[in-house]
């Protein structure tokens, strides 16, 4: 953590406690964990989680905004983002709605990764704090699914100019 510099804002990239089969995601735990600390450790004032809400039963900001209040966070820094259905929404929600141009993005490391090549794409300053790695054995279909986003998202900033699902009005992010 000591690399990653402060920033007004964390972004932390979506994920669900529970997979759809009912297990635990070991994805998430880690993530909360690693943006309650950022947090704790006064490298940022708010912290933005991003995720999807589009279907009914399946809420990943709410979700996480629970957990980091259990960890110690205050409510009133957390804003949820609930339209992050995306890497490239939740980078670019961050800018356009969030209003944020410096920012840290809180994910495993190969998320982290694509979420700061977007950040760049859209003229965001970024860093990552890469959360506790899962091995590839326990999740062999995210790291491939992974390989899969990587293409799709040059091809989204290199020659689709592709934009988030839903914009939106502007909301205020408490780093005072």
């Amino acid at each position: 953590m000591k690399a990653v510099p402060e920033a007004p804002v964390a972004v932390v990239l979506g994920t669900s406690p529970r997979l759809a089969d009912g297990r635990a995601n070991l994805f998430f735990l880690p993530r909360m964990e690693a943006a309650a600390a950022l947090f704790k450790a006064g490298k940022v004032k708010a912290l933005i989680v991003s995720g999807d809400n589009g279907t009914r039963g399946y809420d990943e900001p709410t979700e996480m905004k629970r957990v980091l209040v259990q960890m110690g966070v205050p409510e009133s820094r957390i804003v949820c983002d609930y339209a992050g259905f995306r890497t490239l929404d939740s980078v670019v929600r961050a800018k356009e709605v969030f209003g944020q141009q410096r920012l840290i993005f809180v994910s495993q490391g190969f998320h982290n990764a694509r979420a700061i090549y977007l950040a760049r794409a859209f003229e965001i300053e970024a860093w990552g704090l890469n959360a506790k790695a899962v091995p590839v054995t326990l999740s062999v279909k995210t790291f491939l699914r992974e390989k899969l986003a990587c293409v799709k998202a040059v091809l989204d900033v290199n020659v689709l100019g592709t934009r988030p699902k839903f914009l939106g009005e502007k909301v205020a992010v408490p780093v005072e």
